[in-house]
């Protein structure tokens, strides 16, 4: 199959790559001649764990293919893919479809034949029928149909999440464009991976719904985690009593600094925005969404309780601030409010974070990045840990706390416990929930 990827963001990118490697013949477009340059080049622009590994060898082999001439790519393709950001629109919440309609209305010019237009990127409901609406009106001889495939890949797995998904979600209306997004992705259908057809709609919807549901979770356990404080109660055992429970399940009741990312914050909000809009308030997302920001101020307030109420000229290192670990992505991240709080409060921060400093310099001006935990922690007066990486799972905390000029730490991840820390020579810990 001849596919056409619009856009080569973080799910564009993967997307294509992923298909390339099913056997597929792929280009992936972008607008940015720099960013497709740098691809051809072979340098990826994001980091993904065996992202490059999978690129290169499918450019190599003339599978995978990178351009700024969408006319080009979409001419024979089979199917042409939308991966453009929808991010949150300022002020009032709802995804900004700006650039999806701008890339539906270059992909309506150029197309040739037959093609599935697929909406990749997350989108209200009702969004892939304004799609084929503005193909129609823009190419009124267009041949075509609109399918609503929306991803399910988690930043630091993504590559595992594509080509071993728990399900793929493919909304379509024809048995033409069925057989085409049938085709697309015969190899996960000929290893048994569960592919759902549904209407567009509902495959809007479901994208939402799973993330939604998912912040929930994380939201209930941080909300869990307050109370354990005030009573006594360990969260960390209390998540592994209701996870034990198969109606429940473990993942996402890990206590800690809140949700980022680029996928919880935009989509919650949107979901609520949805439900307003249609006169069916979302309350459950709405107070998801309260929550959140209010755990992120918890949080701050547990650091500023750690160094006696101020920080104002103190040394403080700061351990990951990456959303989560094995990504880049700054995006919602808990560190954007409690570093540049930090920071204005006269604290001299310092960073290290194994892939943050690409996006995080520019976002966290006043602080200053280090590569060596132990060298950074030098006259430190406080350790935050923020980001649970692999490198901060098992740090000498003697060490760390030998070199700091008052051990202290604010464990917001639960990775230690209060016996180790104290046992190491830190004077003060504190976690979340414990």
């Amino acid at each position: 199959m001849k596919i056409a990827m619009i856009g080569t963001g973080y799910v564009g990118l993967v997307s294509g790559v992923c298909f390339s490697d099913f056997g597929h013949d792929v280009v992936c477009v972008d607008t940015s001649s720099e960013k497709i340059a740098k691809l051809n080049a072979g340098e990826v622009p994001i980091y993904e764990p065996g992202l490059d590994t999978v690129m290169a060898r499918n450019f190599a082999a003339g599978r995978l293919r990178f351009s700024t001439d969408t006319a080009a790519a979409v001419d024979g393709a089979d199917a042409v893919f939308i991966a453009v950001g929808t991010p949150t629109r300022r002020g009032d919440g709802h995804a900004d479809l700006t650039y999806l309609m701008a890339a539906a209305e270059d992909v309506a010019r150029a197309l040739t034949g037959y093609a599935v237009v697929v909406t990749k990127s997350t989108v209200p409901v009702g969004t892939n029928r304004r799609v084929a609406d503005l193909l129609q009106l823009t190419r009124p001889d267009a041949d075509f149909d609109v399918a609503s495939n929306p991803e399910f890949l988690r930043e630091g797995a993504a590559i595992e999440d594509f080509m071993k998904p728990d399900r793929v979600v493919i909304g379509v209306e024809t048995d033409r464009a069925k057989k085409v997004m049938g085709e697309i992705y015969r190899p996960l259908f000929l290893r048994d991976f569960p592919i759902t057809y549904t209407d567009l709609e509902s495959a809007e919807l479901i994208k939402y719904a799973a993330n939604a549901f998912l912040a929930t979770k994380i939201s209930f356990i941080n909300e869990i985690a307050a109370l354990c404080e005030r009573v006594g109660a360990n969260v960390k055992s209390v998540a592994k009593g209701m996870g034990m429970d198969g109606r429940i399940g473990n993942k996402f009741l890990h206590a800690g600094p809140g949700y980022g990312g680029s996928c919880f914050p935009k989509d919650t909000s949107a979901l609520a925005r949805i439900g307003q809009e249609h006169g069916i308030p979302m309350r459950i997302t709405e107070a998801v969404i309260l929550v959140n920001d209010a755990v992120k101020r918890r949080m701050l307030d547990k650091v500023m309780d750690l160094c006696d109420g101020a920080v104002n000229g103190k040394q403080i290192l700061v351990l990951g601030v990456t959303f989560k670990p094995n990504t880049d992505d700054m995006r919602e991240a808990p560190a954007l409010t409690i570093v540049p709080a930090l920071v204005g409060a006269g604290a001299k921060v310092r960073i290290v974070d194994p892939q943050g400093k690409r996006e995080g310099e520019a976002l966290l001006p006043g602080a200053s990045w280090h590569e060596d935990p132990y060298e950074a922690a030098a006259d430190a007066e406080a350790i935050i840990i923020l980001t649970e990486w692999n490198e901060f799972r098992a740090l000498d905390l003697s060490r760390l706390a030998g070199a700091m000029a008052s051990p202290k730490m604010a464990d917001l991840r639960n990775i230690y416990d209060e016996a180790e820390a104290v046992a190491a020579g830190f004077t003060a810990y504190v976690s979340v929930g414990r």
